[in-house]
């Protein structure tokens, strides 16, 4: 039993955002491999009080009720005025009769790590903003995890993108993912690289509406609406027309199935500041004669079908 805190920008479908939030939680609800010991939610893909609420109703669809969830960062480290606030149309329609874990997501994810040392992996789908400020308040904190895998950045190409030339994630708070490169902690990265090969198709999202559960025909529309979606607004993208990223969801598989992916050590650094180089990713693959020390893992191949396989398969099951 790998006992985890996911650490996410969960938004599940709010307008205009991703759904692979939203899955990567029911995944590590439902590998049996997997126990969920914390969710804290960060400033993302979403607000953070969005964040908050939807993971909590989430979980209560997926009926699960021993899980805390706990508020964390609401914007970037050095962007306090960049604070967004929640939707009515979700704070208004979801999460009702339920409320977050008292306390402030670093604090208790330092808390819950320094009690049990060697023991939790921290699973961090969104900005890094919560675990640098994690490592920020307990320096002994680097040593005491386990293992800190991340989904985020993008290693060996570009995104193509003048607006983001960073993976979001880290495009969103660049210094607080160099704060947890440099912290020493044990790390996999499972950027873009890998996580855009891995994908829902509408055939895919068929077979997971045509499931017995409660949880998979949800998961099923939601996939169609998504590359409805991306279908609409982002005309430019061939492989977003009929299918879509499951970018979190390998970041869990990663945890209980680290052989679908194929990974190397690199000494890696990011581009902070607000340049235009913003959250991009500086990697060494230690190929030279005299190599920089390496600081993390990074995923460089993943089996993409094998991941289909194990996510249907246990989505299927919800």
């Amino acid at each position: 039993m790998n006992k985890i805190i996911l650490d996410t920008d969960l938004a599940m479908g709010a307008p205009g955002s991703d759904i692979d939030d939203g899955f990567a939680l029911a995944l590590a609800h439902a590998d049996p491999e997997l126990q969920l010991e914390l969710v804290s939610t960060v400033n993302g893909n979403t607000d953070v009080d969005s964040a908050t609420v939807l993971s909590l109703e989430l979980l209560r669809r997926l009926g699960v009720h021993d899980v805390p969830v706990v508020k964390g960062a609401a914007t970037p480290l050095i962007h306090p005025e960049t604070r967004r606030p929640a939707p009515q149309e979700v704070t208004g329609s979801y999460g009702i009769g339920l409320s977050p874990a008292p306390g402030y997501a670093p604090a208790l994810l330092a808390e819950k790590i320094m009690a049990e040392p060697g023991e939790i992996d921290v699973v961090a789908i969104g900005p890094l903003t919560n675990v640098a400020a994690a490592l920020a308040i307990e320096p002994g904190l680097a040593s005491a995890v386990k293992e800190i895998v991340i989904m985020g950045g993008v290693f060996l190409g570009i995104t193509g993108e003048s607006g983001m030339p960073g993976e979001f994630n880290v495009w969103s708070d660049p210094e607080a993912a160099a704060a947890v490169l440099r912290s020493g902690a044990r790390q996999r990265w499972v950027g873009l690289d890998v996580t855009l090969q891995v994908r829902l198709t509408r055939a895919d999202a068929r077979r997971l509406s045509s499931a017995p559960g409660d949880f998979a025909p949800f998961a099923g529309a939601a996939t169609q609406a998504w590359i409805d979606h991306q279908r609409r607004n982002q005309p430019g993208s061939p492989q977003d027309q009929d299918s879509c990223a499951m970018h979190d969801p390998l970041a869990v598989a990663a945890i209980t199935h680290p052989e679908l992916i194929t990974w190397a050590d690199a000494r890696v650094d990011v581009i902070t500041g607000d340049v235009p180089g913003r959250g991009m990713m500086i990697t060494d693959l230690l190929r030279s004669a005299n190599p920089p020390a390496p600081n993390a893992r990074i995923a460089v191949a993943v089996d993409a079908s094998a991941f289909t396989q194990h996510f249907l398969n246990l989505m299927g099951s919800l």
